[in-house]
Protein backbone atom coordinates (compact mmCIF):
# COMPACT_ATOMS: atom_id res chain seq x y z
CA UNK A 1 0.00 0.00 0.00
CA UNK A 2 0.90 3.36 -0.63
CA UNK A 3 1.76 6.33 2.01
CA UNK A 4 1.89 8.53 -0.44
CA UNK A 5 -2.14 10.14 0.97
CA UNK A 6 -3.11 12.65 2.19
CA UNK A 7 -2.55 12.07 5.79
CA UNK A 8 0.61 13.01 4.89
CA UNK A 9 -0.38 16.33 4.31
CA UNK A 10 -1.58 16.76 7.69
CA UNK A 11 -5.15 16.61 7.08
CA UNK A 12 -6.80 14.21 8.19
CA UNK A 13 -10.39 14.55 6.87
CA UNK A 14 -8.56 16.47 3.95
CA UNK A 15 -10.79 13.22 1.57
CA UNK A 16 -12.14 10.48 3.58
CA UNK A 17 -13.13 6.82 1.96
CA UNK A 18 -16.29 5.79 3.75
CA UNK A 19 -17.51 2.18 3.59
CA UNK A 20 -21.45 1.20 3.52
CA UNK A 21 -23.03 -1.19 3.34
CA UNK A 22 -26.77 -0.90 2.81
CA UNK A 23 -28.77 2.32 2.35
CA UNK A 24 -29.70 2.53 6.21
CA UNK A 25 -25.71 1.89 6.99
CA UNK A 26 -25.19 4.70 4.63
CA UNK A 27 -27.35 7.82 5.81
CA UNK A 28 -26.12 6.84 9.71
CA UNK A 29 -22.40 6.38 8.71
CA UNK A 30 -22.88 9.82 6.81
CA UNK A 31 -24.98 11.96 9.69
CA UNK A 32 -22.19 10.67 12.17
CA UNK A 33 -19.74 11.40 10.10
CA UNK A 34 -21.19 15.58 8.96
CA UNK A 35 -20.08 17.15 12.44
CA UNK A 36 -16.31 16.74 11.68
CA UNK A 37 -16.85 18.71 8.50
CA UNK A 38 -14.61 16.73 5.94
CA UNK A 39 -13.31 18.51 2.72
CA UNK A 40 -14.51 15.29 0.24
CA UNK A 41 -15.93 11.98 0.76
CA UNK A 42 -15.62 9.40 -1.58
CA UNK A 43 -18.68 6.58 -0.07
CA UNK A 44 -17.01 2.95 -0.89
CA UNK A 45 -19.36 -0.30 -1.04
CA UNK A 46 -17.51 -3.88 -1.90
CA UNK A 47 -19.59 -6.52 -3.54
CA UNK A 48 -18.68 -9.67 -1.79
CA UNK A 49 -17.88 -12.14 -4.44
CA UNK A 50 -17.48 -15.94 -3.65
CA UNK A 51 -14.60 -16.95 -5.20
CA UNK A 52 -15.35 -20.41 -6.57
CA UNK A 53 -18.31 -20.52 -4.39
CA UNK A 54 -21.56 -18.72 -5.31
CA UNK A 55 -22.05 -15.41 -4.64
CA UNK A 56 -24.08 -14.19 -1.56
CA UNK A 57 -26.09 -12.06 -3.45
CA UNK A 58 -26.37 -11.61 -7.59
CA UNK A 59 -23.87 -8.53 -8.83
CA UNK A 60 -27.47 -7.10 -10.36
CA UNK A 61 -28.85 -6.78 -7.02
CA UNK A 62 -25.61 -5.73 -4.89
CA UNK A 63 -24.76 -2.76 -7.38
CA UNK A 64 -28.64 -1.76 -6.86
CA UNK A 65 -27.67 -1.85 -3.19
CA UNK A 66 -24.32 0.38 -3.63
CA UNK A 67 -26.27 2.91 -6.30
CA UNK A 68 -28.99 3.13 -3.13
CA UNK A 69 -26.20 3.47 -0.22
CA UNK A 70 -24.26 6.10 -2.57
CA UNK A 71 -27.63 8.11 -2.57
CA UNK A 72 -28.12 8.09 0.53
CA UNK A 73 -24.44 9.68 1.22
CA UNK A 74 -25.32 12.05 -0.94
CA UNK A 75 -28.37 13.43 0.86
CA UNK A 76 -25.79 14.83 3.69
CA UNK A 77 -22.60 15.11 1.03
CA UNK A 78 -23.94 15.87 -2.11
CA UNK A 79 -20.27 16.04 -3.91
CA UNK A 80 -19.69 12.91 -2.72
CA UNK A 81 -17.60 10.44 -4.97
CA UNK A 82 -18.63 6.36 -5.26
CA UNK A 83 -16.30 3.73 -5.14
CA UNK A 84 -17.22 -0.56 -6.01
CA UNK A 85 -15.16 -2.79 -5.00
CA UNK A 86 -15.43 -6.71 -6.13
CA UNK A 87 -14.15 -8.98 -3.69
CA UNK A 88 -13.88 -11.40 -1.28
CA UNK A 89 -11.16 -9.91 1.43
CA UNK A 90 -14.09 -6.80 2.83
CA UNK A 91 -10.92 -5.15 4.62
CA UNK A 92 -8.74 -5.55 1.55
CA UNK A 93 -11.38 -4.11 -0.32
CA UNK A 94 -11.06 -1.27 1.88
CA UNK A 95 -7.58 -0.98 1.98
CA UNK A 96 -7.04 -0.90 -1.39
CA UNK A 97 -9.58 1.60 -2.46
CA UNK A 98 -7.95 3.70 0.24
CA UNK A 99 -4.95 3.77 -1.83
CA UNK A 100 -6.83 4.00 -5.36
CA UNK A 101 -8.97 6.96 -4.46
CA UNK A 102 -5.76 8.46 -2.31
CA UNK A 103 -8.28 8.70 0.70
CA UNK A 104 -6.57 10.56 3.75
CA UNK A 105 -8.40 8.31 6.39
CA UNK A 106 -11.28 5.76 6.86
CA UNK A 107 -14.45 6.35 8.53
CA UNK A 108 -16.54 3.64 9.53
CA UNK A 109 -19.28 3.02 11.92
CA UNK A 110 -19.39 -0.56 13.65
CA UNK A 111 -22.15 -2.52 12.39
CA UNK A 112 -22.30 -4.03 16.21
CA UNK A 113 -23.58 -7.61 16.40
CA UNK A 114 -22.82 -10.12 19.44
CA UNK A 115 -19.19 -11.66 20.46
CA UNK A 116 -20.18 -14.84 18.58
CA UNK A 117 -20.88 -12.94 14.96
CA UNK A 118 -17.79 -10.69 15.44
CA UNK A 119 -15.76 -14.29 15.79
CA UNK A 120 -17.61 -15.14 12.84
CA UNK A 121 -17.26 -12.40 10.21
CA UNK A 122 -13.43 -12.16 11.49
CA UNK A 123 -13.85 -9.24 13.50
CA UNK A 124 -13.36 -6.96 10.59
CA UNK A 125 -13.47 -3.59 12.64
CA UNK A 126 -10.03 -4.85 14.35
CA UNK A 127 -8.70 -5.82 11.06
CA UNK A 128 -9.01 -2.64 9.55
CA UNK A 129 -8.04 -0.61 11.88
CA UNK A 130 -4.43 -2.88 12.65
CA UNK A 131 -3.97 -3.43 9.01
CA UNK A 132 -4.46 0.00 7.65
CA UNK A 133 -1.88 2.49 6.58
CA UNK A 134 -3.86 5.86 7.08
CA UNK A 135 -5.78 7.03 10.00
CA UNK A 136 -8.92 4.91 10.50
CA UNK A 137 -11.66 6.79 12.52
CA UNK A 138 -14.17 5.07 14.32
CA UNK A 139 -17.47 7.25 14.23
CA UNK A 140 -20.07 6.93 17.40
CA UNK A 141 -22.85 4.85 17.20
CA UNK A 142 -25.94 6.09 18.11
CA UNK A 143 -28.06 3.60 19.58
CA UNK A 144 -31.85 3.50 19.36
CA UNK A 145 -34.52 2.76 21.71
CA UNK A 146 -34.85 -0.83 19.53
CA UNK A 147 -30.68 -1.28 20.14
CA UNK A 148 -30.71 -0.67 23.74
CA UNK A 149 -30.72 -4.06 26.02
Amino acid sequence: MSRSHNASDGDLLGHVLVPVANEDDAIETAMALEPYNPSHVTALHVVEKGEGVPDKTPVVQSEELAAESYAAVRRVFPDANEHTAYARDVVGAILEAADEVDASAIAYRSRGGNRLLQFLSGDRSLKLVTKADRPVIALPRVESDADAE
